[in-house]
């Protein structure tokens, strides 16, 4: 890949986690790697009374920290005179005066702004972007999740980023569309005569998404309590990766092209009923456990989250698409926070053969079964049966493993490294439209709406398990379990 155009890539919240923890990361790896033009600048901004040198010194503590071993000082220092620094109150527009002069300093190239904030900030940054003439034709903005907290704030967020920046300006990122095994999902299903004769309802019985992480809430705790999982992660990440699973083939490899596949299984997804609610959903809320071998605290415990809270840390779901391709066959999606271990990965369950000819009855246990995994190691397996060594004519289950870091050699890039050459180049493909956005909000709302009106609370279960019971019974009504208990 060649180096980006020259451009400001200008952070809002430069000082804050996101930044420090993933973003300028990866963006020394990209400058590791000279896929970032020579004179490519970073701009930090925050409320902080920083200057150059100042920033430069904080990010080089918290690189320190989050690059470990890929932080070699040589590298840091050339990567470091990169970034230069504007103290801005996002909510003062006389403020954005200091960011005018750094960007003065040179008129050519474009300029993206990366919205590491609170949604809340995004209107009066885009607004005050604007009213000091910071806004180009060639400028970006990249909005990070969650972008609202029903699709009503959805609209009005966008809305008001709109105002500023036109659609194919505006980059909403979802992480998790730029790890590889993902995009390799598409080059398996669309580049490989062998797969997508198969992948329908015919042959696959069954379809689960599972992110499942290990942690709690950390130091997000007043964050998430007023979010919860299903906000967090379904509405987004899971639903997202079921688009890429079940879309149909596009025409080509075009932002809107892919964008428009994805859109018709939004919109395609069986809406929830209030009995559906009952049936076809299970939230759950961690409690005093264990997670590798150390004993955690339960949810109502964790800092920043109140006593009586109802938020839900675990969600599973089953889901239904109602078109020709997948009609009848079950989706299941689940997340949670204190789970077993951090996996996230995609189970495509295939169906048994209609008859076995070597004595045994056909079992779905043994079934074909490609895992598309993305944490902790990115691979795709696929799960068949041959023959055991021997004079019996006797079947055992066997594994055809792709490890991306055995296959090829090189570097991977990691997902905000992806994402970001991505939004540096203007390609769109890997980010989330308006019109996706708002279909996943309409089929997420009934399920929030019936949680709040049940008045149930979200089922406990012990950190350090794979969620409530009654995520398993989800499965079991319709005979099928998650992948680790097979």
């Amino acid at each position: 890949m060649a180096p980006t155009r020259p451009l400001d890539l200008v952070i809002f919240g430069g000082t804050g986690d996101l930044a420090m923890r993933k973003l300028l990361p990866a963006l020394y790896h990209l400058h590791c790697d000279a896929l970032l033009a020579p004179d490519a600048r970073i701009v930090g901004v925050a409320r902080d009374e920083l200057d150059d040198a100042g920033y430069r010194a904080l990010s080089s503590e918290h690189a320190r920290r989050f690059l470990g071993r890929d932080f070699r000082s040589e590298d840091w220092e050339s990567f470091s005179t990169r970034l230069v620094y504007a103290p801005v109150d996002a909510l003062q527009a006389d403020s954005f005066a200091a960011l005018t002069r750094r960007l003065d300093e040179r008129a050519d190239g474009p300029r993206v702004f990366y919205l590491s904030t609170a949604p809340g900030l995004f209107s009066a940054i885009c607004r005050n972007l604007d009213a000091a003439g910071l806004i180009g034709a060639d400028s970006r903005v990249v909005l990070e999740k969650p972008l609202g907290h029903d699709l009503a704030s959805s609209r009005r967020i966008n809305d008001e980023v709109g105002r500023h920046f036109g659609e194919e300006q505006i980059y909403r990122i979802d992480h998790y569309l730029g790890k590889e095994p993902v995009q390799n999902l598409l080059a398996l299903r669309f580049g490989n005569a062998l797969i997508e004769p198969l992948w329908r309802r015919e042959w696959v019985r069954d379809v689960q998404i599972t992110v499942a992480e290990q942690v709690g809430v950390e130091s997000r705790g007043d964050f998430y309590d007023r979010v919860g999982a299903m906000r967090d992660m379904v509405q987004n990440h899971l639903l997202q990766l079921l688009c890429i699973v079940a879309m149909e083939p596009p025409a080509s490899i075009n932002p809107d092209a892919v964008r428009d596949e994805k859109l018709k299984i939004l919109r395609a997804l069986r809406p929830f009923t209030p009995g559906d609610v009952a049936a076809r959903s299970v939230r759950g809320q961690y409690r005093a456990g264990a997670s590798a071998g150390q004993p955690v605290p339960g949810y109502v415990d964790e800092p920043g989250i109140a006593r009586e809270s109802a938020t839900e840390t675990f969600v599973a779901l089953k889901a239904e698409i109602d078109t020709w391709r997948w009609a009848g066959v079950p989706f299941f999606l689940r997340t949670g926070k204190r789970m077993q271990e951090k996996v996230a990965e995609i189970v495509i369950n295939f169906r048994a053969v209609p008859h076995s000819i070597f004595g045994v009855p056909a079992s779905p246990l043994h079934a074909n079964r490609m895992v598309i995994r993305m944490q902790p190691e990115e691979t795709v397996d696929l799960h068949l049966l041959a023959k055991q060594p021997g004079d019996v004519m006797q079947l055992q289950p066997v594994r055809l493993n792709l490890d991306f870091a055995e296959a090829f050699r090189s570097r991977r890039l990691e997902a905000y490294e992806r994402l970001l050459m991505d939004v540096m180049r203007g390609n769109l493909t890997l980010f989330v439209r308006r019109d996706e956005q708002e279909a996943a909000w309409r089929w997420v709302e009934p399920i929030l709406a019936g949680w709040e009106q049940s008045g149930e609370r979200p089922k406990p279960y012990t950190a350090g398990t794979w969620g409530p019971s009654a995520s398993s019974a989800l499965l079991s009504r319709d005979g099928l379990c998650w992948h680790e208990e097979i």
